[in-house]
């Protein structure tokens, strides 16, 4: 660039009265092209770079301009989304046991659901509860009728002399209890009826009550008890010989304590006073034996209280947690019950449940006198208050509760 000569000094910038100097003319300032002003002044022409600017050392153009602009009023980006953490190892393991588990307690309940129904389409069924005119209407509570029968039409001759059970024809009934599960819960109360009750046998007259079964079967016998105790009867089960030996040895025998030796030969039986664990054929001559000094009424006490010694045993840990004795007691109750057309194993159950604690008792009647029957015992007051308060769902007192001794 040539070099601009120096010039005097010009009358226009002399200092003002004061020293202080004046504002430049305007037409020294520089000019918008970057060239001297009239008056000689130029500016550095050397570009100063933008901070930040990625371009250093270069001048920025109209489209960077235009970028940075943009750049400027551009709101923020949102943070990218993050990945969810990933499960570890732990987690899925569990969530596979999860799944496991599930599946094995679905099978579990759809096979429980799957045998009950096998087991009880198996139960053998007689229309025992039949309608007639004059039955009792609905009473309270749930009343179950109990028959022990000494059918043998099951058994084998084999069979007969092992369980010592005789020849004899026809079935016939040793065993009638009626189980009354009082409303609103409490104590089943189960009520023994001697098989030589004189009854008034609808149809027949007055009878030992046994007779009834030998004569009409499982109906008549219903409606006999009923005519007699005024109690509407709900389910009905029957038991005989066949199959009960079974069904005693399926639990592993049951126990039981005599307080007097008993010896029947026509029973099979033969057991020093004390405790003992009764197998099948063992249990059969007990409930059978009359070999007592009150026959029929300490028997009924005995059966009584097999059939708890049974239940318990049958509901015990024991049992219940071992899969063969638990399937083997189901399959012998199947094979020796014959239950009402209307009933079902789960009515069973609830039977089995109630009878693991009951109160008992033998149906109050007059002392033995003879009828055209034979030996037999008559219904009295007694009888008949008893009965009353058991269909009205009343506590039965002390002084009605018959209980004649025998095994514990």
């Amino acid at each position: 660039m040539p070099r601009i000569p120096a010039r005097g000094p010009d009358p226009r910038r002399a200092p003002a009265p004061g020293g202080r100097p004046p504002h430049p003319a305007p037409a020294d300032r520089p000019s918008p092209s970057g060239q001297p002003g009239p008056g000689g002044y130029a500016p550095t022409q050397k570009p100063e770079p933008i901070p930040g600017d990625r371009s250093r050392g270069r001048r920025s153009s109209p489209a960077d301009r235009r970028d940075r602009d943009r750049s400027a009023a551009r709101p923020p980006a949102p943070p990218r989304p993050t990945a969810p953490p990933r499960p570890r190892r732990g987690g899925r393991r569990a969530v596979r046991v999860g799944k496991i588990l599930l599946i094995l307690l679905l099978v579990v309940v759809l096979g429980s659901v799957g045998l009950l129904f096998y087991y009880d389409s198996r139960l053998d069924r007689i229309d025992a509860l039949r309608a007639y005119a004059g039955r009792p209407s609905d009473t309270p509570g749930t009343n179950w009728l109990i028959v022990g029968t000494d059918s043998r039409s099951d058994l084998t001759e084999e069979q007969r002399r092992a369980l010592a059970t005789g020849d004899a024809d026809g079935s016939r009934t040793d065993t009638i209890m009626l189980v009354h599960n009082p409303p609103g819960g409490g104590k089943a109360i189960v009520v023994s009826i001697p098989r030589d009750l004189y009854v008034e046998v609808p149809g027949q007259g007055s009878l030992k009550i046994n007779a009834s079964f030998s004569i009409g079967g499982p109906a008549l016998l219903v409606q006999t008890v009923e005519n007699l105790t005024g109690i509407h009867i709900d389910h009905y089960a029957e038991i005989g010989f066949g199959g009960f030996d079974t069904l005693v040895d399926a639990v592993g025998g049951v126990d039981m304590c005599i307080d007097q030796p008993l010896n029947d030969p026509k029973a099979g039986l033969r057991l020093a006073k004390g405790c003992h664990r009764l197998d099948g054929r063992q249990a059969l001559g007990l409930v059978r034996t009359r070999a007592f000094p009150r026959a029929d009424l300490e028997r009924v006490v005995n059966q009584r209280k097999f059939l708890a010694a049974l239940v318990s045993r049958a509901t015990s840990p024991t049992v219940l947690l071992n899969p063969f004795r638990l399937f083997g007691f189901i399959g012998g109750a199947i094979d020796a019950l014959t239950v009402d057309e209307r009933d079902h194993i789960w009515n069973l159950a609830s039977l089995m449940f109630a009878l693991r604690d009951p109160i008992t008792t033998t149906t109050p009647a007059g002392e033995s006198t003879f009828t055209d029957e034979g030996l037999a015992l008559p219904v009295n007051e007694q009888t008949e208050e008893f009965f009353a308060l058991l269909r009205a769902g009343q506590p039965i007192p002390d002084d009605l509760l018959v209980d004649a001794g025998g095994p514990s």
